[in-house]
């Protein structure tokens, strides 16, 4: 079965970060958005991050930095056997996990 790894970013300002990896099965055109929700439901329920709309693009919630680069979550597709790396936002106050401060 085909797969992607995710590295995470997790933790907060108060607790620290550390970095969790986690094995997703893979689904032709799925999102990062749609991994982290495989993570939420079988793996890990607390892993935080903020997202309103899933897959349109709209709310412009999502954004995460992605093997370095700025990007929203549910627009960015998953590759077969792909390993990225995935952390919050560094230009936003960090609250947990994924999730950084609106402003």
């Amino acid at each position: 079965m085909a797969e992607i790894t995710l590295h995470i970013t997790r933790g907060s300002e108060k607790e620290g970060k550390h970095e969790e990896t986690y094995q997703v099965p893979f689904v032709e055109g799925m999102s990062l958005l749609d991994a982290i929700f495989w993570i939420r439901e079988h793996k890990d329920p607390t892993l935080a991050v903020r997202y309103s709309c899933r897959s349109a693009n709209a709310c412009k919630e999502c954004m995460a930095v992605v093997d370095g680069k700025a990007g929203y979550l549910c627009s960015i597709r998953a590759e077969e056997n792909s390993e990225q790396k995935i952390e919050p936002l560094a230009a936003r106050p960090w609250v947990k996990d994924l999730t950084t401060a609106i402003e």
